[in-house]
């Protein structure tokens, strides 16, 4: 399938589109920062990097086999910028499982814009792309993220302790996860 005959998704207060080129100036403006990358597990983008990605979403759009990603910028209808983004990966499109991502830029955080694109994503996961279960991997200390799974109706399953190694610190994650049927007419709310 490709994504792009699914797009825009449109909520309430947001529309959630393939990134373009012309994004890398917003995605660097928050990408860059240490506070966002820190949760990320990578270092801040340089410009470049983030010429790079925004160029690599733009053309993201099969959904069939593992491995099969793709971003969404995150926006205001009518309005330029970006919020952040949305991201969903096919892990496993046997057992139909696939991972979902958000990141906001640090001045549109607190203002419901990550769950609401959040379950955007999931109704398209679970309506439209056939996905089983959805499940997300967050750093223990992004209380922002765990709020939002919870938000979302998902279930913490699992507490990796020092599973990944984030420059000189190690980190710790959760796992959180819902399948199709748990979400059923929940992931609106």
């Amino acid at each position: 399938m490709d994504i792009a005959s699914l797009l825009p998704i449109t909520t309430p207060r947001l529309s959630l589109r393939l990134f373009t080129p012309g994004d890398a100036d917003d995605l660097y403006a928050y990408q860059s920062l240490p506070s966002v990358a820190r949760y990320l597990y990578r270092p801040p983008h340089t410009r470049e990097r983030s010429e790079e990605v925004a160029a690599e979403r733009a053309a993201q759009t099969a959904w069939r086999a593992d491995g099969d990603k793709f971003a969404l910028a995150v926006c205001r209808p009518g309005e330029p910028g970006l919020l952040g983004e949305v991201s969903l990966k096919l892990a496993d499109a046997r057992a139909a499982q696939a991972e979902i991502g958000w990141t906001l830029d640090p001045r549109h955080q607190g203002h419901g814009y990550a769950t609401e694109a959040a379950a955007a994503l999931a109704r398209l996961a679970f309506d439209k792309l056939g996905v089983h279960r959805l499940y997300a991997r967050l750093d223990v200390e992004n209380t922002g993220s765990v709020r939002v799974c919870e938000r979302l109706g998902m279930r913490r399953e699992a507490h990796l302790v020092e599973n990944d190694l984030d420059g000189d610190r190690w980190g710790s994650e959760y796992i959180y996860a819902a399948l199709s049927a748990d979400l059923g007419g929940r992931s609106g709310d």
